[in-house]
């Protein structure tokens, strides 16, 4: 959706972390508040087209594949925050890195990276709005909602396709720090569960722990302990959707505040000591330039509300 109000065609590019998906759960997450009836004809009717073709609703999107989506309206959307005619918070003013062919940002935490949610843009399509003259900007990766931090954005069709590459192969080294329930033992722990992907039956995208799910792998690295909570580095050896938060919960040390995976009750009370938002931050990546093959250290600092919380925990003696 353009900045005047007007209803645009969308252009959606398929990397990594979405192949695989079935191509109607996609455009439910992507056009949240049109009617699943009013997808479907969309479909039968051929107005969406994956890689200029139609495509069933069963279709399973492929990396690389360009997925279509018609002018549609969804539920009444808040206009965005302008001011003056600029942003209020401008992507703009938390870039890392920009070149030619990257744009690097700190992304804050509480606003997607795609738009959907009916009340707010997404961060491609603010940053489109910001960058009017860009003739190529999409996301190499995502980044939940609530999860602040590294986020790197493509200004190149050619750097977006070694990206993916590049992540693919493990070439890439993302480092979170996460804020654990309770109390890590292991200075060093491997945790190789494998992960499957399910839409709940509010039509939600949920990950569960499944011996017939995808290979998954994250090394958690403990940071420091404290009385209730262990702040961990987790490095991502692959990139599964939720996977930190999932692997976390599965071995009963869910994030704090992780609504999805998390315990209510300890939420509840987590919450109560002053944390407002799950505590998950991207924070370094390392990986050589996609095009220049230059070594990059990209790194965002703990945002202020994290840090906050952290210096007022209690250190395990």
């Amino acid at each position: 959706m353009q900045a005047d109000g007007k209803v645009t065609v969308t252009k959606e590019f398929i990397g990594p972390e979405t192949a695989g998906q079935r191509l109607d759960n996609f455009l439910f997450r992507h056009l949240k508040g049109v009617p699943k009836s009013r997808i479907y004809r969309m479909l039968r009717e051929g107005e969406v087209r994956v890689s200029g073709k139609r495509a069933k609703p069963e279709y399973k999107l492929a990396e690389g594949d360009m997925v279509r989506i018609p002018p549609v309206r969804v539920a009444e959307r808040e206009a965005p925050s302008v001011m003056g005619g600029t942003f209020s918070h401008p992507l703009l003013e938390r870039v890392i890195y920009r070149d030619d062919a990257l744009l690097v940002i700190d992304k804050p935490s509480g606003q997607a990276v795609h738009g959907g949610s009916g009340i707010s843009l997404g961060v491609i399509e603010q940053l489109r709005l910001e960058l009017p003259n860009a003739r190529f900007l999409e996301l190499a990766h995502r980044l939940d909602k609530e999860t602040s931090g590294v986020l790197i954005l493509a200004l190149k069709r050619s750097a977006l396709v070694e990206l993916h590459r590049m992540l693919r192969a493990g070439e890439i080294n993302k480092r979170y720090l996460a804020m654990a329930t309770g109390l890590w033992r292991d200075p060093l722990r491997h945790v190789k569960l494998p992960l499957q992907r399910y839409l709940n039956e509010e039509g939600e995208r949920r990950v569960a722990v499944d011996d017939e799910g995808q290979r998954a792998h994250t090394v958690f690295r403990l940071v420091q302990r404290f009385e209730a909570y262990s702040l961990l580095e987790a490095e991502l050896k692959t990139g599964r959707t939720h996977q930190i938060r999932v692997h976390l919960a599965a071995l009963g040390h869910a994030i704090a505040c992780d609504d999805k995976y998390g315990d209510p009750a300890q939420n509840k009370q987590i919450r109560h000591q002053g944390l407002k938002r799950m505590f998950l931050h991207a924070a370094r990546l390392e990986m050589l330039h996609p095009l220049t093959k230059a070594p990059l250290v990209l790194e965002a600092q703990l945002p202020a509300d994290l840090e906050g919380f952290l210096a007022a925990l209690p250190v395990k003696g």
